[in-house]
């Protein structure tokens, strides 16, 4: 696929060329933020070689194709906020159930509004849906085997997605309203509403 070509006429000003040597996580993450700021449509090798102060021709070699850039940039989002998110802790104490979930939107804001540009850009283009359902799978199988290790009952599909997408809006709110103080009391009704359910399944 060509890369989309920038229109006649417009020059923006270019960051200067300060590592040669950047690796494909520092090209990652300059994606990421290329898409933040602009959306998918921003998103062509020069833009992220000007993000992450790089040649072009880096950015090129090291991805061979924009479709193969935006794959990556998916994966490597993906798996960098579930890192982050704390989501799966293992713990099995719902008092600890995504603590870290305020601070991994304040943390890394980009990140995040990457992969809701992407969920959108998946309606115009279902090519990239599959690729992005595939990782999205990971964030539904972390929120179940997390419930899993939470609630003595068998966590199915509804339960687990419905948890997640509690999740996955309180993070888009706080990304667009701020107001982390409500997402930090949702999350401890949240807590309170899985606690209920723990001891009522040990009641059963």
């Amino acid at each position: 696929m060509t890369e989309p070509v920038e229109p006649a006429g417009e020059s923006r000003p270019r960051k200067r060329v300060k590592n040669y040597g950047a690796g494909r996580v520092a090209l990652l993450d300059a994606a990421v933020r290329v898409v933040a700021q602009g959306g998918l449509r921003k998103l062509t090798y020069r833009a992220v070689a000007e993000e992450a102060g790089v040649t072009h021709g880096l950015v090129v070699h090291h991805f061979g194709s924009r479709d193969a850039l935006i794959e990556e940039a998916v994966t490597h989002a993906i798996r960098s906020s579930l890192i982050s998110s704390t989501l799966d802790t293992g713990t099995g104490k719902v008092s600890d159930f995504s603590t870290g979930l305020a601070d991994m939107v304040e943390s890394g804001p980009d990140l995040q509004a990457f992969q809701y540009e992407l969920l959108l850009e998946a309606r115009r283009r279902p090519e990239l849906l599959p690729h992005l359902r595939a990782l999205y799978e990971e964030y539904f199988e972390a929120t179940r085997r997390q419930l899993t290790r939470m609630l003595p009952r068998p966590v199915d599909r509804g339960l687990s997605r419905l948890v997640f997408a509690a999740l996955e809006g309180l993070v888009l709110h706080q990304l667009v309203f701020g107001e982390r103080e409500v997402t930090e009391e949702a999350l401890a009704e949240l807590r309170t509403l899985l606690q209920g359910l723990a001891e009522g399944s040990d009641d059963a």
